[in-house]
């Protein structure tokens, strides 16, 4: 749906101080924005031309490999806010004192708030370009196996923005490649794709619970959230008691999606500086750590399910490789969330720190890995590449493997390289592959107990 038409002009006079106000775009907040960055945040190269595989492109495979499957997760493209945030900001921005002595706040109140509930996180067209653009990209770095008539399996969320992102992906192939016509249908499965929603371990004790997220309230209550509160509230002439941390927040998101959407330097940039862009940043990490991440055991068992699926067409494909027989499933593209990569990418043990996340330790934590905006921004994506290699010298090696996140190789952890015998990689994820069982993993304990007790 197309956003409604400005509800009033902006006055020249705000404009033109507001400018003044701004920092140059994107200077120092947007590598902060977490799971709402610009997928350029992580690929600075595609802002200059979107089809390029970048300086850092993956290197080929060893020689004599050719690939046989290609398994990709992606995170859905760019969104509209949800209406919930959609709702918040509408409330800030009824607020906002209009006085000439208050020059930000008055820039903001002229500022037309064109979001509308009724966006509630639909993609948005530049979220149908990251999709294309991907598409392209990909096809470009796996000729062989996105060639004419290759079978495709198109599988995604039942979310619109994840139907919509499908498509746009399919469309970015093309008819050229026989894989972007109306053929192929885009199957929903939110089994794989939304594993959360169906395991009512993580539903009760961490989606539904509120003391599941004791650090992420104690970070907003703590002294480095009531500094950037009091700074906005200072900027805004508003007593502090009028703002929270979940208002700042979305002021802060609104910077991020007009920058994400419209890429433009949004007047609600001006409120924040670098160093309370961190902080923010922070607070989302920590809540995609409690919530998605390394917080709880059951965050990322709960993915098994899907982990062990990828597993299942890649033994399929090496079975079938061994028997001469055609691949069929050599491309498997799935769409998701941000909520369904973080926890595979923590089952399989990536961007952990040896400290957890907590609302005390935001210092000790400035140099962490686990920064959500790098690794699942908006389109973000996983991908496994299974190779067949010739000339090796034992039957390990004859199939290998690589991954790809956000199309930078990734170095497995058994090994700190960038290839994988399939056979290696496979022993080293054995536990996971074998003693990892969804309905068991997602039953609710038979008793009565709090979040802290049994996570």
């Amino acid at each position: 749906m197309a956003p409604r038409g400005a509800r009033a002009a902006f006055p020249a006079a705000a404009a033109a101080l507001v400018l003044l106000l701004l920092p140059p775009a994107g200077a120092g907040l947007s590598g902060y924005f977490g799971t709402k960055s610009r997928y350029e945040e992580v690929n600075p190269h595609l802002a200059r031309d979107p089809l390029s595989l970048g300086p850092g492109a993956a290197a080929p495979p060893p020689a004599a490999c050719a690939p046989l499957q290609l398994r990709a997760l992606l995170r859905h493209g760019t969104r509209y806010p949800t209406a919930g945030q959609v709702r918040r900001l509408a409330r800030l921005h009824a607020r906002l004192p209009r006085p000439a002595a208050c020059p930000a706040a008055a820039a903001l109140a002229a500022w037309p708030m064109w979001y509308e509930e009724s966006l509630d996180g639909r993609l948005a067209p530049q979220g149908r370009r990251d999709m294309e653009h991907l598409a392209r990209r990909l096809a470009a770095r796996f000729p062989a196996l996105f060639a004419a008539r290759r079978p495709l399996a198109l599988a995604s969320s039942s979310k619109h923005r994840c139907l919509q992102s499908g498509e746009a992906f399919r469309r970015g192939l093309g008819p050229a490649l026989g894989l972007g016509g109306d053929e192929v249908e885009v199957e929903v499965n939110d089994s794989l794709m939304r594993f959360f929603d169906h395991c009512a371990k993580f539903v009760a004790l961490v989606e539904e619970n509120e003391a599941a997220m004791c650090q992420v309230n104690a970070f907003k209550e703590g002294p480095e959230m009531r500094k950037v509160l009091e700074k906005v509230a200072s900027a805004l002439c508003l007593p502090v008691e009028e703002l929270n941390a979940d208002l700042v927040q979305v002021a802060f998101l609104t910077c991020s999606y007009e920058l994400a959407i419209k890429n433009v330097t949004s007047p609600w940039c001006s409120l924040f500086t670098e160093e309370d862009a961190q902080v923010l940043e922070y607070l989302n990490d920590l809540k995609q750590y409690w919530k998605r991440g390394y917080g709880y055991d059951i965050n990322s068992r709960s993915s098994c399910i899907l982990f062990q699926d990828i597993f299942q067409h890649l033994d399929k494909a090496v079975e079938e490789s061994k028997s001469s027989k055609p691949i069929s499933s050599p491309l498997i593209v799935q769409v998701g969330h941000a909520e369904t990569l973080q926890p595979l990418l923590a089952l399989m043990g990536f961007f952990k720190d040896e400290e957890p996340l907590k609302a005390n330790n935001y210092v000790r934590q400035m140099h962490r890995k686990f920064r959500s905006g790098r690794i699942v921004p908006y389109a973000a994506n996983l991908v496994f590449v299974l190779y067949h290699c010739d000339q090796v010298k034992t039957s390990d090696e004859e199939y290998q493997v690589q991954m790809l996140l956000n199309e930078k190789l990734l170095s497995f952890h058994h090994s700190n390289e960038t290839i994988s015998t399939y056979a290696n990689l496979k022993n080293y994820y054995k536990d996971i592959l074998e003693n990892c069982h969804f309905k068991e993993e997602c039953e609710l304990p038979k008793v009565n107990t709090t979040a802290v007790d049994e996570l």
